[in-house]
């Protein structure tokens, strides 16, 4: 590895240890070199989200993301203008991952640049697939798989975490002019955007959030088909990632569905067990 190229790792590194969340006790799960990469892939995913939600005119924002779009591209023809950039294209190269899902993503973060509502939950589907699926995707290029089918998989895990990260977010993302439940939702449920905006937790909310839940568990389900699909080291950091995520849902319902007082946490000594249960994992056998 270059000079040059360690830096651009460790700046990704970087961003990932102070950003990451959830995401980055998992990727210490994973050999040196694979954790830098999803270190690499995911300070990609977070710039341009914080590009999407920076304060700023609507088309200033566009031009942003646009100049990151072109960045990218710049980059995958040598001309690094980034200082993740290196990592990011080597990453790339290294684990062949199909440049298609990076520019999906940032078509899905444009997505959230207007009023957010959509009518169904088909379009619903297509945002989750565009700013979750992909990075789902994308991973699995990087953990090793096996078999096409682990695409469909990833994808539908994709859509649980997202499914999974609108419900515990619904109150801000009303108060920011983001109503991602369908409003075939709202209207089975007697229940309204405005009503939303307002964190009311009612009766016909509950019910409805008890629908969203049990419509999340079922991407869940198929998305938990991925783990004999992946890698030892693949396996151990989606079973973390995906207990997280899927107790995020155990949390939602145990305070009957009210997600507007105080934002939903996972506590971090669960995190801890769960990464813990994933360890022995790691080192299987294929």
């Amino acid at each position: 590895m270059t000079p040059a190229l360690a830096r651009s790792y460790h700046y990704c590194e970087e961003v990932a240890r102070r950003e990451a969340g959830n995401f980055y006790p998992a990727f210490l799960l994973l050999p040196a070199p694979r954790r830098r990469a999803m270190c690499a892939l995911y300070t990609f995913m977070r710039i341009a989200d914080d590009l999407s939600d920076d304060s700023g005119p609507l088309d200033v924002k566009r031009q942003r993301l646009s100049g990151w779009r072109g960045g990218l591209h710049d980059a995958l023809a040598g001309r690094f203008l980034h200082p993740s950039h290196a990592a990011l294209c080597d990453t790339i190269e290294r684990h062949r991952i199909p440049v298609r899902y990076l520019d999906a993503v940032i078509d899905g973060v444009e997505m959230d640049l207007e009023p957010v509502a959509y009518r169904t939950f088909e379009e619903l589907r297509n945002y989750c697939w565009h700013v979750a699926s992909v990075v789902g995707l994308s991973c699995i290029h990087i953990w090793g798989f096996h078999g096409a089918i682990a695409t469909q998989f990833a994808e539908d895990a994709g859509i649980a975490f997202q499914l999974t990260n609108i419900l515990r977010d619904l109150g801000e993302d009303a108060a920011r002019g983001r109503v991602y439940l369908p409003r075939e939702d709202l209207d089975r449920f007697g229940y309204r955007a405005e009503q939303l905006r307002a964190g009311i937790c009612d009766p016909a909310f509950q019910e409805m959030m008890r629908f969203e839940v049990a419509r999340a568990r079922d991407y869940y389900r198929s998305g938990w088909r991925l783990v004999p699909c992946l890698s030892p080291a693949g396996r151990a950091v989606f079973l973390m990632m995906a207990r997280t995520y899927r107790n995020l849902l155990a949390e939602i319902e145990n305070r009957d569905y009210d997600v507007f007082r105080s934002r939903v946490r996972v506590p971090s000594w669960k995190k801890l067990l769960f990464a813990l249960a994933a360890l022995p994992v790691r080192f299987e056998l294929m």
